[in-house]
């Protein structure tokens, strides 16, 4: 496309620079196929995973929606991600850089990661771990945590992680839904020069048998630091391993077994369980990774996510290493020693594919482009983005600065629940629109639905929702079936509803707007308010409390609490501190809110709800939408005199 069309108000599109025959080709051969016939197309996907049983149908849908994938097909995701490799040279091929805060690295061959996963999935089995069981895996970013992942999928049992900045209350929640047996973590981390308590956190969700499930705890030695090792139940990983076997053979598992259990924040407070399976979720984010970042052999990946997060789960461990791609993973803070790290280690690795938030892309504006200018960015061919939409500014400087002009931009969306990327522009597009999310990946149907479940028209607002089943999807939440159905598929009738917002510009492209239930995107994390709102509320002082997410320049939404107090209690600072750090203590430092109003009522509908909406209208600075059903309007207006 030769005339350059304008992104709406802001930036004209940007003729893809990666664009040659063989990426163009390839997509247009994608697409084609897809649209030709959207079952054939993931057949001939499948045909990329090594199957020990090939499946004999597609797709089932007769018990909707939950779906199925790939039926009978036998195979097993370790095996997909590690041991196929190692008949040919890839053997011998970096499969994990790991990039320390000390400044520590270590390189982990196919080979290595083969013996090591191996040795840990027979003490796994040794410790009584069965195919079924949940190991709960509480770590910061090191290579043991991967290792763990994979040796769970070999041996058949699921791994439930759960992201190391957690609490220990919030970390004792997600073991205790999911029964894990085993526990790994490790004795701390390092962050910006400090040590992570991990160990510390891990023995206050176990005390006063907190998680009766948990059997045994293995404990990685990161900081080396002393901590107490209950005797009986907790064991250092580096002793196991000694005496440990070289060779597991793999759990044979049909298709439709559970893989992993991804704990997700919900508007109920209770996070959600998201369950996914081995077949269809292998053969989604292998083909995504292939074909969104045009990986080719040489290619050296970073995926800055944490695995706590779905996308370190899909694009930092299964989908390079099911491509067989060296990956870097690295631990800490992008600005410790200095605001240059992200920068040094792509100069140091020669990294080709970066992936990061447009969280991380704004703070790095921040910061300044004399950091990414003092370092040699060469080796970058392609750049994407992902948890949040990202604004059309962020785009530019991440193209012009980062990308120096020359590295398409793949802005990607998907969710925990999905499993793998929906919509995307792909490398062999003729054009990118900057801030667009651009159009659903083949084989994939996403649309834009007004609330009558109609197609929204061009320029209006609607929400994001799915029309045909995908093979990477959640296939329920843990031992909660009616919230699965209520909270996916109750409001449009065989359409998955994301619970996020949407548009279509004039070209049809879809952009993604945010969230639209209470659920906050902080830096491209989902905490959901009711959480937040809970944990307030435990203090003495705290009578109701409503949270919501505002727009935040850095973090894309920062999180403001509204609280009511009880009688003889007065607000202060000293209070809001205790009421920040209280949340901290049962969630975690990254749902600590931004700010804290006090105020005499919440605004409220006659039927009790509180309108949120509202309250994040005052903390925007927004003109103040219909207010018509409100109990009592005063409140509003007295609540946006104290501080609108």
């Amino acid at each position: 496309m030769e005339d350059k069309k304008k992104a709406p108000g802001i930036y004209e599109d940007v003729l893809n620079p990666a664009l040659n025959e063989r990426v163009k080709k390839t997509a247009e051969e994608l697409r084609a196929l897809a649209a030709q016939d959207r079952e054939a197309f993931w057949a001939e996907m499948s045909k990329n995973i090594s199957w020990y049983k090939e499946w004999n149908k597609i797709f089932d849908d007769s018990k909707a929606p939950y779906y199925k994938w790939f039926l009978d097909g036998k195979l097993n995701a370790c095996y997909n991600c590690i041991d196929r490799h190692l008949s040919s040279w890839r053997r011998n091929k970096a499969a994990i850089i790991f990039e320390g805060e000390l400044g520590d690295s270590r390189v982990l061959t196919y080979q290595d990661l083969y013996r090591e996963v191996n040795k840990l999935a027979n003490v796994l089995k040794g410790l009584g771990v069965k195919r079924g069981d949940v190991v709960a895996i509480y770590s910061q970013m090191i290579p043991e945590a991967v290792i763990a992942m994979l040796a769970c999928t070999r041996i058949g049992a699921l791994h439930s992680v759960v992201f190391g900045g957690f609490s220990a209350t919030a970390l004792q929640e997600r073991i205790n839904d999911s029964k894990s047996k085993v526990l790994i973590t490790a004795d701390g981390g390092y962050r910006r020069g400090k040590t992570v308590p991990m160990k510390e956190n891990a023995d206050k969700a176990l005390a006063d048998n907190g998680c009766p499930s948990i059997e045994k705890v293995i404990v990685v030695k990161r900081t080396g630091q002393d901590v107490p090792m209950e005797p009986g139940r907790d064991l250092w990983y580096s002793e196991l391993m000694e005496e440990a076997e070289l060779h597991c053979e793999p759990e044979v598992m049909d298709a439709e077994d559970p893989l992993f259990l991804l704990y997700s924040s919900g508007t109920t407070g209770k996070p959600k369980g998201i369950l996914h399976t081995v077949g269809g979720y292998l053969v989604g984010v292998h083909t995504t990774f292939k074909y969104i970042f045009d990986y080719q052999e040489e290619d050296v990946y970073w995926c800055t996510a944490d695995i706590g997060w779905i996308t370190g789960h899909s694009y930092l461990v299964y989908g390079p290493l099911l491509n067989g791609a060296t990956s870097v993973i690295f631990e800490g803070a992008p600005d410790f020693p200095a605001q240059d790290r992200y920068w040094r280690i792509v100069e140091k690795y020669g990294v080709n594919i970066f992936y990061t938030a447009p969280t991380v892309i704004r703070m790095l504006m921040r910061w300044g482009e004399q950091w990414p200018a003092s370092r040699d960015l060469s080796s970058l061919r392609l750049l994407a983005s992902v948890g949040e939409p990202i604004n059309p500014e962020a785009w530019m400087w991440f193209y012009k600065h980062i990308g120096r002009e020359r590295c398409p931009i793949m802005d990607t969306w998907w969710q925990s629940e999905t499993g793998m990327i929906l919509v995307t522009p792909l490398p062999g597009d003729t054009y990118l629109r900057p801030g667009a999310a651009s159009w659903s990946f083949p084989g994939v149907e996403a649309d834009v639905f007004n609330e009558k479940g109609e197609p929204v028209k061009p320029g209006e607002e609607g929400f994001l929702v799915v029309t045909k089943p995908w093979p990477a999807m959640l296939r329920t939440l843990y031992n909660d079936e009616e919230r699965y159905l209520s909270t996916y598929w109750q409001q449009f009738k065989g359409a998955y509803l994301s619970g996020d917002g949407a548009k279509r510009d004039e070209d049809n492209l879809i952009w993604v707007t945010g969230r639209i239930d209470d659920v906050i995107n902080v830096s491209g994390h989902r905490i959901g308010t009711a959480e937040i709102e809970s944990s307030l509320i435990e203090h003495k002082a705290v009578a109701e409390a409503a949270v919501i997410g505002k727009k935040h320049e850095l973090k894309g939404q920062a999180i403001s609490a509204f609280v009511t107090l009880r009688d003889g209690f007065d607000g202060s600072d000293e209070l809001i501190a205790e009421l920040k750090q209280l949340v901290v203590s049962k969630i975690g430092a990254l749902a600590r809110p931004e700010d804290i109003y006090f105020t005499s009522e919440l605004p409220k509908t006659r039927s009790g709800k509180i309108m949120r909406r509202l309250l994040r209208d005052i903390a925007e600075g927004k003109v103040l939408g219909d207010t018509t059903t409100l109990m009592d309007p005063a409140v509003i207006n007295s609540i946006k005199k104290q501080y609108g």
